[in-house]
């Protein structure tokens, strides 16, 4: 590896995770609205869907994704809709939540990994700089899976921060007099995170 280009790209990449984006606002509306647990489920999803995302790019999905408009049109407005639906689901049910089961684990971990394979930051942001942090002096492969690797497990640690972070801020709000307000506050984070989606841009 050449350290000085890997350095650099996992400053970045820590930036990156760490600004709130369409991730981050599924894992704090699940942690306020299901607790932590559930939270970190949707952070296991959304580290599968991101390894996923990025094992394409790296195999050459990132060609397609930067020369096909439609293509990354079509997953940024799947990813808002998706998110925009979640939000009008949760201001729905918002104050019944006691009333309903809660949903099972395996729907946490499968709308944490829709959102994260149509996340444009995430797809934008590879695509564009994973490139240029390669030394073609050194094998190729070699340094597109140790990146990967890293990208994956940065990812999986910073998300878990927010989980954690959310779902301990959660308890404020657990008595029944703030918890259709809760869920109100979880619906317009959702509803805003698919509006931001789908004002996104593709770069270039």
């Amino acid at each position: 590896m050449n350290w000085h280009l890997f350095s650099a790209f996992l400053l970045i990449t820590v930036v990156l995770f760490l600004t709130p984006g369409p991730i981050v606002t599924l894992i704090i509306a699940t942690a306020a609205r299901s607790g932590t647990r559930a939270a970190l489920v949707t952070v296991a999803g959304a580290s599968t869907g991101n390894a996923v995302l990025l094992a394409l790019i790296a195999l050459g999905l990132g060609w397609i994704l930067k020369t096909s408009a439609q293509v990354f049109e079509v997953m940024r407005w799947l990813g808002a809709a998706y998110l925009i639906w979640l939000g009008i689901q949760a201001w729905r049910s918002a104050g019944r939540a006691s009333a309903l089961a809660p949903p099972a684990a395996h729907v946490h971990a499968r709308r944490g990994f829709v959102v994260a394979m149509t996340n444009p930051k995430t797809i934008a942001f590879f695509t564009a700089f994973l490139p240029q942090f390669i030394d073609p002096t050194l094998p190729v492969a070699h340094q597109l899976v140790v990146m990967c690797i890293c990208s994956v497990t940065l990812g999986s640690i910073l998300d878990c921060g927010w989980a954690v972070a959310a779902g301990y801020g959660r308890s404020v709000f657990v008595k029944p007099q703030h918890n259709r307000l809760l869920g109100r506050l979880s619906a317009l984070a959702l509803i805003g995170g698919g509006v931001w989606l789908s004002l996104a841009r593709r770069p270039g």
